[in-house]
């Protein structure tokens, strides 16, 4: 089932590997599009258990990933890119070890100096997720700001973001979970070409319906996709649940 909220483009499916097939397909077909009219392509990937099935999807097409830079849009401060619970680690694991890219680009390389990296390699695709308090990167409601003049900023983690890493199974408990991150902002997010947002799960499912239906401010960080011409969003049956018959229609 596909329908539009204002701007974006809103898939459902069934299950979670019919949404991430989906989204992978049509990230492909963006990629080939983009690498047909430039040399290469910049991508900035999400790092959540919310991604894997989209992730393991693309692992499994033939795409010239030699072509593309890879970046990613968030990490925890204190930890470094090879520990395991850092998102760096994640997306090693999940795709930037598994597949040939021009380069990669890690937060926990840079800190805040990651902003000269960006500067110098505008976004083409943006493959992100949503948390459970809207969030998008870690821009929590409270830190989100869709007119930051930043490209990337510490962020103090709000409590309903950290007990989602509990929630995913990324750390063991609430205290567990570091305080602060860097974050990619709203608006460095937004420039991205293409936005494609993927989220599953039931544990999802309050932040699907607020991201389409509550008004479009930085209190659900989320809503910001709604303002883009070419953004996505896949949902499975279950982060889809509590929107009604009408709304889809």
């Amino acid at each position: 089932m596909t329908f539009k909220k204002d701007k974006l483009t809103v898939n459902i499916y069934k299950t979670r590997t019919e949404m991430g097939l989906a989204a992978a397909e049509d990230i492909a077909a963006c990629m080939k599009k983009l690498l047909s009219e430039k040399g290469s392509v910049n991508m900035c990937f999400a790092a959540a258990p919310s991604q894997n099935d989209v992730l393991e999807s693309l692992l499994s097409m033939p795409l010239p990933w030699e072509r593309v830079n890879a970046f990613h849009m968030d990490e925890y401060v204190g930890l470094k890119k090879e520990d395991k619970q850092s998102f760096g680690f994640y997306l090693d694991e999940h795709i930037f070890k598994k597949v040939p890219f021009k380069a990669v680009y890690y937060v926990a390389d840079y800190g805040l100096d990651y902003a000269k990296i960006l500067e110098d390699n505008p976004f083409d695709i943006m493959c992100l997720g949503i948390g459970e308090n809207g969030h998008i990167a870690f821009n929590d409601p409270g830190v989100a700001d869709f007119n930051d003049p930043l490209r990337i900023k510490l962020a103090k983690l709000d409590d309903v973001c950290r007990m989602q890493q509990v929630h995913d199974g990324c750390f063991p408990t609430f205290d567990a979970v570091p305080e602060y991150a860097y974050t990619l902002t709203v608006p460095q997010m937004v420039s991205a070409k293409y936005m494609f947002c993927v989220v599953p799960a039931a544990t999802k499912a309050d932040a699907v319906y607020n991201t389409l239906n509550l008004d479009v401010t930085d209190r659900c960080p989320a809503t910001v996709l709604r303002t883009h011409e070419n953004a996505f969003l896949y949902c499975d049956a279950d982060s889809a649940a509590k929107l009604t018959k009408d709304e889809v229609k």
